[in-house]
């Protein structure tokens, strides 16, 4: 029974690794540990003996002890060595004096079986109990002492450690301690704990006690010398993040964290990931759980076609596809310049995924049916469209021709060419909109989930505001903060969804495998931020207090801006998924033969170039739809432009 676990245990790695660690030490310090261990083993076997007969050992013993010296140093050496318990002692926890322990009691019945069929009779029993617990005392004190010798000498030669206390008593603060006191690139020296739950206050962990709750901390700063907080509580939510980073603003302290779970277990070093708290931690998302397999099957060995491939869902889309190794993923965009970086990106971080750049806009059709031709992709991601909503307003007309004309383009150019599946990025501002932008998204939505009649399964999905993404509200706030403030937002009850770039990217790609065709699916975005708030902690990100440093200044809505963000619309009806973080919302459907008639009607008011045709249009299919006063007013006269002389709508109507 014990071979077979010793068996099990050498397979299982431990005795793989330690012996890697051996080879690669230098051969000095490999027999100095050996040194010693045989000298501590031998010290156990003398000691056992003088125990056991009080200090005067008979000389009919003699012959005994000789044997048990050669046989107890000899046996527990192989026996260690087999067992990989001859690592580097400066690493030894809690979890080695475990296998330490195992590793004795193995090493001392190998040792009695050899002595009790060499041995001559009468050698005594007790010395087998008692030269167990010497040599397990010896061995772990002589690690426990190399590892503190080390520590100890790490200390002192870090005369630069800064002073910190871990946010965090649990099993992430102990983690971090442990990797602080064994990495000497890591220049802290922890001198407490915090943490707000009142069981662990006073607790002793590792030799390092909990001194109180965050609460505490403008005592323990007036107390005693601290230069940062290392924030270790992978769980907090964003409420939680927030209280604590401005806990730590109140007493003037820096403060980094580490990250969650998901992000630990990619790198082998904790120490190595302790950063900055980001904007991410306080708003507390929370790792996307995707089914890998589903989507690896769908993705794996095929060729990708993603549209507005250069932007920032687009580029991270293209991030998001390459973990899967598709055969290819062709990148289309009509910006040349971040489309050359994103393909140096990609020669660089991805060498094992093809990419193509593909420069063209999806108003050319000519352009897209070349595409389709020479790649004949499976499935398409369409991110490419006109966002911006203050710029939209004033240019309504193109609004439409991308961002419905075009869409209708590459739809029904994927339809022709047997595309598997076709996905629209889309919008929360597609609900009850009061903006060109939404209003042209939603339109988008219709038409392209209402060609839903052949083998290609259409499908939209639904968010929010991407935080860090290109013109989105934070890097703007970012550089105001740079610049020394104001911060500028439109109105102090002004409240949106936000998701990460990444987060977005998996769910989409998530949503890609999922319904039949004809879905509309909407990722869980949690709870509305008020944009104040989002303001506030950015200043406070960037060491500096609001309304001090930093002030925020209130400049009034904008065009086309509503105050809250809708998820869906009263009319439509909400069905789960077996997703948590997806649900489908199905309202009003097109047919193939409604679409093309309603296609015919934009492709007029493009060519027309008439505010009152759009206005009267999308109140006829968007329920909700309020036009802004910046582009149409009842009772003025209506506006009429002069056709563009490059359009071509005689090719979007068949």
């Amino acid at each position: 029974m014990l071979s077979t676990a010793l068996t099990k245990w050498a397979d299982s790695g431990v005795v793989r690794k330690s012996t890697l660690t051996l080879a690669s030490a230098p051969a000095a310090s490999r027999i100095l540990l050996q040194s010693f261990e045989a000298l501590g083993f031998l010290l156990a076997a003398v000691a056992a003996f003088l125990l056991r007969f009080d200090f005067v050992i008979p000389k009919e013993h003699l012959l005994h002890l000789r044997i048990a010296c050669l046989v107890f140093t000899l046996g527990k050496l192989v026996m260690f060595n087999l067992l990989g318990l001859e690592r580097e002692w400066r690493y030894f926890s809690l979890q080695d004096l475990q296998r330490l322990a195992l590793g004795n009691l193995a090493a001392s019945l190998l040792c009695a079986t050899v002595i009790v069929s060499v041995s001559p009779a009468g050698f005594p029993r007790s010395i087998y109990i008692l030269d167990l617990l010497l040599a397990l005392l010896i061995s772990g004190s002589e690690r426990a002492a190399v590892r503190m010798i080390r520590e100890a000498s790490k200390n002192a030669a870090g005369t630069e450690s800064k002073r910190a206390i871990i946010y965090g008593a649990g099993d992430a603060g102990v983690a971090l301690l442990r990797e602080i006191r064994q990495n000497p690139t890591l220049r802290y020296e922890i001198v407490g704990f915090v943490d707000d739950d009142p069981s662990k206050i006073n607790l002793n962990l590792s030799g390092i006690k909990v001194l109180g709750a965050g609460s505490s901390l403008p005592w323990l700063v007036r107390t005693i010398q601290i230069d940062e907080v290392l924030i270790a509580i992978p769980s907090a939510s964003g409420a939680q993040m927030t209280a604590i980073v401005r806990s730590c603003q109140h007493v003037k302290l820096k403060y980094k964290t580490i990250p969650g779970l998901s992000e630990m277990i990619e790198q082998a070093s904790l120490g190595k990931q302790i950063r900055p708290v980001s904007l991410e931690d306080l708003l507390g998302r929370n790792p996307v759980q995707l089914e890998q397999q589903k989507i690896a099957e769908h993705l794996r060995d095929q060729v990708i076609l993603v549209t507005g491939a250069a932007g920032s869902i687009g580029s991270e889309l293209c991030r998001q596809i390459a973990r899967f190794n598709p055969e290819f993923i062709v990148a289309f965009d009509i910006a040349e310049t971040a489309l050359f970086y994103l393909e140096r990106e990609f020669r660089e971080k991805f060498p094992q995924v093809a990419i193509a750049p593909e420069i063209g806009s999806i108003q050319d059709q000519a352009r897209l049916r070349e595409l389709f031709t020479k790649y004949r992709p499976k499935a398409v991601f369409h991110a490419a469209a006109f966002k911006h909503v203050p710029l939209m307003e004033s240019h309504p007309f193109e609004a439409l021709q991308n961002n419905v004309l075009g869409t209708y383009l590459l739809a029904t150019t994927a339809g022709e060419h047997d595309v598997e599946t076709f996905v629209l990025i889309s919008s929360d501002k597609a609900v009850r909109p009061t903006n060109v932008m939404g209003a042209s998204k939603r339109l988008a939505e219709l038409v392209t989930i209402g060609l839903q009649d052949s083998t290609t399964k259409f499908v939209a999905v639904r968010f929010g505001n991407v935080m860090g993404s290109n013109g989105s509200v934070i890097p703007i706030f970012q550089e105001q903060i740079r610049e020394g403030g104001p911060v500028k937002i439109t109105h102090p009850e002004m409240r949106r969804y936000f998701m990460t770039i990444p987060e977005a990217a998996q769910l989409v790609l998530q949503a890609s495998v999922m319904g039949n065709g004809g879905e509309i699916f909407v990722l869980d975005m949690g709870e509305p931020v008020r944009i104040v708030d989002l303001a506030t902690n950015l200043i406070l990100l960037s060491g500096l207090k609001p309304g001090e440093d930093i002030h925020i200044e209130f400049t009034g809505l904008r065009p086309g801006e509503k105050l809250y963000e809708e998820i869906h619309l009263d009319s439509e009806r909400l069905r789960p998924t077996h997703h948590p973080r997806i649900q489908i919302f199905s309202g009003i459907q097109l047919t193939p033969a409604q679409v093309n008639e309603k296609i015919g009607v934009v492709q007029r008011i493009v060519h027309q170039r008439e505010i009152d045709l759009f206005v009267d249009f999308c109140r006829e299919n968007i329920p909700g739809y309020r036009p802004s006063n910046a582009i149409w007013r009842p009772g003025r006269p209506a506006e009429r432009v002069a056709p563009a002389a490059h359009l071509t709508t005689h090719e979007v109507v068949r």
